[in-house]
């Protein structure tokens, strides 16, 4: 991790850490500490200080709204954890495991609420852009979620709709925070908008890495089981690509496979990674995913500051794409 990235997170760190919460009702606000305290490498508050100042604004007052964006993002952790009916995350029990489900969607529901308070601490004359990238962001969020969970029951899913699902799921909140920290640096709105399409595009590179590294990833390093998404019948980039271009065998294979819960989970994993491996799904995966990350440069060359600004977000960047974990 370079200083300029860990500056940034003990900036962060030190501002959830002072939030001050109601002492009562303590069971709302509870689960909130606890979600918040779990960690993560706050990329999303981070790219707002970074995009602020880029255009040389003031990175202070970017704080709240930053705040603000990574509670939000921890809110859909939150939920989506109870949609998912999962036990971990970051590695420690999750919400509803702690508490119970009623704890986790009421705390999330407060969430959801403080991280807009936070985001309206700005400068009145930004507020307006502000709020308006913020609440378009939250709701597109909500319609990658359903997308999602749409995407369970069918195994018609193609490329191009599950493309637009992480971009609405995951992508757009990357361009959300790069936008508004540049709103609020006073950055003219067009150079604001291709920042958000540097951010969108970085997004779903990011996402096609995830997907490739969920099932080639080292396990130890990745910090969870490879596999998952198999074993869950997730619908990824690799699976439908999968699904599209099997034939005779491999076909067979994934038809034995795919949504039968009673196979053993690693003999699945096993045998569905194989028919990727006979496909060539991997280049593919790893292809598309350098085909979005060359886009969000393109969008990089249209933002006009001295190229020197922009050697920290660039940075950043490359260590997503590069990442193992």
């Amino acid at each position: 991790m370079n200083t300029k990235i860990a500056q940034y997170i003990d900036i962060i760190n030190e501002a959830l850490e002072k939030i001050e919460y109601p002492q009562q009702p303590d069971e709302l606000y509870a689960p909130i500490r606890y979600e918040l305290s779990l960690g993560g490498k706050r990329i999303r508050p981070i790219l707002m200080l970074m995009a602020c100042e880029l255009f040389g604004g003031d990175i202070n007052q970017a704080i709240k709204p930053a705040i603000g964006l990574e509670m939000f993002h921890n809110f859909t952790l939150l939920h989506d954890d109870v949609m998912d009916n999962s036990d971990l995350r970051r590695g420690q029990p999750t919400v509803h495991r702690v508490w119970d489900e009623n704890h986790a969607i009421l705390s999330g529901d407060a969430m959801q609420i403080l991280a807009t308070q936070f985001m309206t601490q700005v400068t009145p004359r930004f507020m307006p852009a502000v709020l308006d990238t913020f609440l378009k962001t939250a709701l597109e969020i909500c319609e990658g979620q359903q997308f999602d969970m749409e995407f369970e029951t069918r195994n018609d899913v193609s490329t191009d709709e599950y493309i637009n699902m992480i971009r609405l799921k995951t992508a757009v909140l990357l361009g959300c925070a790069l936008k508004i920290g540049a709103i609020i640096a006073g950055a003219p709105v067009a150079q604001a908008n291709s920042l958000y399409h540097f951010g969108e595009n970085l997004g779903l590179a990011f996402q096609l890495q995830d997907d490739y590294l969920d099932v080639y990833g080292d396990p130890i390093i990745f910090g969870k089981n490879i596999g998952g998404d198999i074993t869950n019948d997730k619908k990824t980039f690799m699976l439908i690509e999968a699904l599209r271009l099997a034939e005779g065998k491999d076909s067979l294979t994934l038809q034995q496979y795919i949504g039968n819960s009673n196979e053993d989970p690693r003999e699945k994993i096993e045998a569905v990674t194989a028919v990727y491996n006979n496909l060539g799904i991997d280049k593919l995966c790893k292809e598309k995913a350098e085909h979005f990350y060359q886009a969000a440069l393109a969008c990089m060359d249209e933002v006009l500051v001295p190229e020197d600004r922009k050697i920290p977000l660039l940075a950043l960047a490359q260590s997503m794409m590069n990442r193992d974990h």
